[in-house]
């Protein structure tokens, strides 16, 4: 239950459509000052209703049974609520008048969503990216606990609570870590749980996408580029530690091919062929764009290939370099 939730219910009649001289009975649920009406399909004479008191007046067989059932109203609702309250459920006007028409019981949820994401892109996305989607899927049920809630329902899912959402991850300081988060970070995170709430109004699990008002914003930020002088320091750099000269090595082939790091782990002797102008070239396509490239091997590059050629782990693995894990921030 969220903290110091305020929850009323009261009834009423709409006097503005008067017809015959009757007029409609609602039932109004009050969630921390958003209403949701409920008609009760029930009509009522106008001078025979209490507004005071939300009842029919007087003792007449049609007010008895109006009350009666007024009565029956109230404890269902009050049983919605405290069903809600019993799940540690998304608590507001919406959700109790849902659980009272018996609407709910097949709306998705936030993390059923989720799961189902990161279950179904699971063979589509690279391991980096759906890495990416597990954590933002962390922070998100991070967001909800602070809420005191277990889950929202999809239909429940409002502008203001991705605007919260973002305020939650600007404001949050991970335990292993000592600074918050930047910008374009925390735009990644909102930018993934859009992903998955377009797949949701795709397959029709929401009637409306509370993303339309939303406007991601991002930082520019300008990308230095290594000087011939640093690059060649870094070339010249000896390290004692095996792994280390490897990562050197790694990044300097990055350097001179404009490959990625999940790029050069998957090059093999296949990706090597004999270009137009009878040079080796390296032809292999991007895993994250999954775009064809065609790239020269040059002397450095070449020197590189050579040298890893017969490394027991590259033979392993039978790739061109030997494979390692880097481990990627969890801010990612």
């Amino acid at each position: 239950m969220q903290s110091q939730t305020t929850f009323t219910l009261s009834f009423w009649v709409n006097a503005t459509r008067i017809k015959n001289n009757q007029v409609s009975v609602f039932a109004r649920v009050t969630v921390n000052g958003k209403r949701a009406n409920i008609s009760l399909q029930r009509k009522v004479i106008l001078s025979e209703w209490d507004s005071n008191k939300g009842r029919a007046k007087g003792n007449k067989q049609e007010s008895r049974l109006l009350n009666r059932y007024l009565d029956q109203v109230k404890n269902r609702i009050y049983e919605a609520h405290d069903e809600l309250v019993k799940e540690k459920a998304f608590i507001c006007a919406q959700s109790i008048k849902a659980r009272f028409l018996g609407e709910d019981s097949e709306k998705y949820s936030l993390l059923t969503l989720v799961d189902y994401h990161n279950t179904q892109m699971s063979e589509s996305l690279t391991y980096g990216t759906l890495k990416n989607y597990f954590t933002t899927q962390k922070y998100i049920k991070l967001f909800l606990t602070k809420k005191r809630i277990q889950d929202i329902y999809l239909s429940q899912l409002t502008f203001r609570f991705l605007v919260d959402f973002e305020k939650f991850l600007r404001s949050y300081v991970p335990e292993d870590h000592q600074k918050q988060m930047e910008n374009n970070t925390v735009m990644k995170h909102i930018q993934r749980l859009r992903k998955m709430v377009t797949l949701a109004y795709k397959m029709e699990w929401i009637d409306k996408d509370p993303f339309i008002k939303f406007k991601p914003t991002y930082i520019k930020n300008e990308r230095e580029f290594l000087r011939e002088d640093e690059l060649q320091a870094i070339i010249e750099k000896d390290f004692e530690i095996e792994r280390l000269k490897l990562v050197k090595d790694l990044f300097v082939f990055s350097c001179y091919t404009g490959l990625s790091y999940i790029d050069v782990m998957n090059l093999n002797e296949d990706n090597i062929a004999i270009g137009i102008d009878g040079g080796r070239w390296i032809i292999t396509n991007r895993q994250k764009t999954h775009n064809k490239v065609k790239i020269p091997i040059l002397p450095q590059t070449e020197m590189l290939i050579v040298k890893y050629k017969d490394h027991i782990k590259a033979k392993k693995t039978k790739t061109l370099f030997p494979n390692i894990s880097i481990k990627s921030s969890t801010h990612t």
